[in-house]
């Protein structure tokens, strides 16, 4: 019965987080209706050498294209245009994960050929998530892209663990390349609110399609969390953790919450620290419904296996845990 309270509890909880988490982001929407970012405009000197840049270098694809549209004097007039330039070409391309990018080419463009400097009001850049940044510095030199420097890794802050560098469009437009596939020094302090990223939507873009775990596949993930938490050695630690926990798990327990596997690593560090000779094992069967499954356990030596005992259970979404909770029993 107390195990079961357990359960009822955390559904509880787990129910009551995502209904918060809906109620928020429908106030947020109703204010404007906004849900968010659609396209990032930018002006270019060649049509053919962006679009090439875009899809050949990038890899990014090329979906709709506008005019030429001549534009008339009142047009100009109230988008502050030179009254010689003539019409504009929209080429709108879709960039991985992120939002839309809208190319304008304007024919005898007469307006301003400088680039605004870095202070100057209206200034602006695109950044692009990588998860690798050597990687992709490497494969941008080898296409001739001029870059500022080297990558930098923010050592400390809310921006820790993210690297950095800037680039050279062919055109001459200063953009950006971003990565922090650990994510962000922030993140450790659990703020309400998490900044939006293309990893995120790559992640759950990959697994969309697929399909609902089976009990078996289930016990199978159980089985091998319960090996993650036996297992001394990191590296092989780590890619058990890669099978079977999402990248932006949540463990909560009583005292503290962590996200992710390195702060779930730190955790189970520590307790073979403080333990080294103890273990997990089972006290009941894995029990599964439907996407939660539950694990009975219990911690300790060869001479006093049920040292600590306990439950833990999970919730699981596209083939992995996203949450896991852990119940300790009271000692008595």
């Amino acid at each position: 019965m107390s195990n079961l309270k357990k359960q009822i509890k955390a559904t509880a909880v787990a129910s009551a987080l995502l209904i918060s988490t809906s109620v928020s982001n429908l106030e947020a929407q109703e204010k404007a209706g906004v849900i968010g970012v659609d396209h990032i405009g930018i002006n270019v000197p060649d049509m053919n050498q962006a679009v090439n840049f875009f899809t050949d270098v990038f890899g990014f694809s090329a979906v709709t294209t506008l005019g030429p549209i001549p534009l008339d004097a009142t047009w100009k007039k109230n988008n502050r245009m030179q009254s010689g330039t003539g019409a504009v070409t929209i080429k709108m391309v879709k960039a991985g994960t992120g939002a839309n990018i809208e190319l304008f080419e304007y024919k005898d463009n007469n307006g301003s050929k400088q680039f605004p400097g870095g202070d100057d009001l209206g200034a602006s850049h695109i950044a692009f998530y990588t998860d690798d940044i050597k990687q992709s510095v490497t494969f941008l030199k080898s296409k001739g892209v001029q870059f500022f420097g080297e990558p930098f890794l923010m050592p400390s802050g809310d921006t820790e663990g993210e690297t950095w560098v800037y680039f050279l469009t062919p055109w001459g437009a200063k953009m950006e390349l971003v990565s922090y596939p650990n994510g962000k020094g922030y993140e450790k302090k659990k703020p309400a609110t998490i900044l939006w990223s293309p990893k995120d939507v790559q992640s759950s873009s990959n697994n969309e399609n697929q399909k609902p775990l089976s009990e078996a596949e289930i016990r199978s993930l159980v089985e091998t969390h319960l090996a993650i938490w036996n297992e001394n050695d990191l590296k092989k630690r780590e890619a058990l953790m890669k099978k079977v926990y999402a990248e932006n798990i949540e463990m909560v327990d009583g005292h503290f919450i962590a996200k992710g596997f390195t702060e779930i690593n730190g955790f189970v560090e520590d307790l073979q620290k403080k333990a080294p000779v103890s273990k997990f094992t089972h006290t009941k069967v894995i029990d599964v419904n439907h996407n939660i499954a539950r694990l009975f356990w219990q911690n300790g030596t060869p001479e006093k296996p049920d040292g600590v005992t306990g439950m833990d259970l999970f919730v699981f979404e596209n083939g992995k845990a996203v949450k896991l909770y852990v119940f300790v029993d009271t000692k008595k």
